[in-house]
């Protein structure tokens, strides 16, 4: 049995989602430590409390986005990371030290800074799985140029965060051709929690919203006539608005509506998307005009003819009729696509190749007591 360190961003619930895919698939083997901050830390914490076997959740700092009047604030959002920069040194050595005490043999990285620059320092071998790095690997070439000037500055995001690791896994929906001198990057689809990959699809006669606590007003009164009960995720329990039923997040309940619902209208997170193409749904996303890796998602839903999108500002009645009209066409385009999307193994097999390099590197460094040398 190894020990495995994995980190993840805690903004949001795709990263905590992919990872709890691994973990159900590793802590029957390995000691796992999970490293969360904010939302996937609450997540995890949820998903395994402190009396799981093998797993261990640990609560660290992490970059938040910044909002202003229900808008992604960039300015402010970008000052945080700054701050955060500012105290990233004292956070690695905290970490080093946690390395030092506990000696994993491998440490994963789902977009999060601290882990793999402790790793590098302490010599700890460590993969990246995540989405973002499509940024850096993907050719984009279907994407306005606006959002290509904004792909080059998550490219330097991704950089900043971990260079040097020994494999990068990108999960998505999508998979165009890579980059020249990115063909070792593994492509996968998403990866699907057990709830997910266990569960048979149905078509029931209610939409599925998942949505952000920022969502502009005028959303709501939109979806309230689509002349379908309307099953509203991520602002906890409320009151009835009519056909709008507003639910808390259950993993049971929540995966049972992903799977049977008529089609998804809401945010356009890779993870959700994922999961919603897996069991073959229409999606109409909504992203928010200035974040704008759900709009580059949704440009990929448009793409591949599986659905549509326009901003949660600009939405109006006249895209959601289209889309409805169009359902039938969407459907034909998602066939293919139903239940084959799954990530998991893939990335299984990647994470367990590296824990054998790691193990035989520790074996030959215990016989030749040589130290490993230092990373450049």
């Amino acid at each position: 049995m190894a020990k495995i360190f994995y980190s993840m961003a805690g903004e949001g619930r795709g990263h905590a989602s992919r990872v709890r895919s691994m973990v159900e698939q590793l802590r029957h083997e390995h000691e796992l430590v999970l490293l969360a901050s904010d939302q996937a830390f609450d997540f995890l914490t949820n998903c395994y409390g402190d009396t799981t076997p093998n797993v261990q959740i640990r609560r660290i700092p992490g970059l938040r986005f910044k909002y202003t009047n229900n808008r992604l604030n960039v300015t402010k959002s970008v000052t945080e990371g700054f701050r955060f920069r500012y105290r990233l040194r004292g956070y690695i050595r905290e970490m080093q030290q946690w390395i030092e005490q506990e000696q994993p043999q491998l440490a994963v990285v789902d977009f999060e800074p601290i882990l793999p620059r402790a790793a590098r320092r302490m010599n700890v071998p460590y993969v990246v799985v995540n989405h973002q790095n499509f940024a850096e690997a993907y050719k984009l070439s279907i994407l306005p140029t606006s959002l290509k000037i904004y792909a080059a500055g998550i490219r330097w995001a991704v950089r900043q965060h971990h260079t040097r690791q020994m494999a990068t896994v990108v999960s998505g929906f999508f998979k165009p051709p890579l980059h020249r001198k990115f063909e070792d990057v593994v492509q996968v689809g998403p990866l699907l929690r057990p709830e997910v990959r266990g569960k048979t699809p149905s078509e029931g006669d209610f939409i599925l919203s998942y949505v952000r606590p920022h969502t502009p007003a005028r959303v709501f009164e939109l979806l309230k006539q689509c002349g379908k009960e309307v099953r509203v995720y991520g602002l906890g329990e409320r009151p009835e608005d009519g056909p709008l039923k507003y639910l808390p997040i259950s993993e049971r309940t929540y995966v049972d509506d992903l799977a049977n619902c008529r089609a998804y209208i809401g945010a356009a997170g890779n993870q959700t998307l994922g999961e919603l193409l897996y069991f073959g749904k229409p999606v109409f996303t909504l992203p928010e005009d200035t974040h704008h890796e759900q709009l580059i998602n949704s440009h990929f839903i448009r793409h591949m003819g599986v659905g549509n999108f326009a901003t949660a500002q600009q939405v109006d009645e006249d895209h959601l009729g289209d889309f409805f009209a169009r359902r039938d066409e969407y459907l034909e385009r998602l066939a293919p696509l139903k239940g084959t999307l799954d990530g998991t193994d893939a990335t299984l097999n990647v994470i367990r190749q590296h824990l054998r390099k790691s193990n035989e590197t520790s074996e030959v460094r215990a016989c030749t007591h040589q130290p490993m040398a230092a990373p450049g």
